[in-house]
């Protein structure tokens, strides 16, 4: 069976894309065939632009996936940039849809990456959150947190909601460089509790072993 590893954020524009394409290349230098998949995307007004992004990379390091389109790659695309369940208007998400899509990657591939939309409690529709598509896939998780003020409160909350759903998760922070305070004002406390931290930019290839292990 492929493995499917979930990319999630504690909101939006943390990096969820930037990390999906880096994740690509590692697990490419490891022997995997890689593929990639956005079940959802809005704010789309032409191509989906994270879509797009992924299908570059993806089919220079798959060239099992050449043939394939963005709209492969992301099934359901919506024009306002908005949560699912706002930019859909309330209507149902159409997961048959959505399964059917991830099938046909699959066949391609064997670790998929799948990235979400904005962060774990963003709705989809009416009866389904963002992290529940993290357990109708099956898929282990990957958290990437911001380094700004307020991380703590951020990281802790979107831990214990992966917690509580019992989804297998790892996480790491993905600091730019305006994050000029974090090793200051938040990262103290992530030390004082020995917690085990991943950074994207410092522990890219162990992060990416932590992700692919039973």
């Amino acid at each position: 069976m492929t493995k499917r590893i979930f990319i999630t954020a504690t909101n939006t524009d943390i990096g969820k894309t930037y990390v999906t394409k880096l994740l690509i290349g590692e697990l490419t230098k490891l022997g995997h065939r890689v593929g990639v998949f956005k079940p959802i995307e809005t704010g789309v007004s032409d191509l989906p632009i994270d879509g797009s992004a992924l299908l570059e990379v993806i089919q220079l390091h798959n060239k099992e996936m050449g043939h394939l389109t963005v709209d492969d790659i992301v099934p359901i695309q919506y024009t306002l940039p908005a949560a699912p369940f706002v930019a859909s208007a309330g209507e149902t998400i159409d997961m048959k849809r959505i399964d059917k899509a991830l099938q046909k990657i699959e066949t391609l591939c064997d670790i998929v990456l799948i990235e979400g939309a904005g962060g774990l409690m963003v709705p989809v529709d009416n009866e389904l959150m963002m992290i529940d598509l993290i357990g109708h896939f099956k898929a282990k998780a990957l958290l990437v947190t911001h380094c700004r003020l307020g991380c703590i409160n951020d990281t802790l909350l979107s831990i214990n909601a992966l917690r509580q759903a019992n989804i297998t998760h790892e996480w790491a922070f993905n600091c730019r460089e305006d994050d000029t305070t974090f090793s200051e004002v938040s990262e103290p406390y992530f030390l004082d509790k020995d917690i085990k931290t991943y950074h994207i930019s410092r522990d890219l290839n162990d992060l990416t072993k932590a992700l692919i292990e039973a």
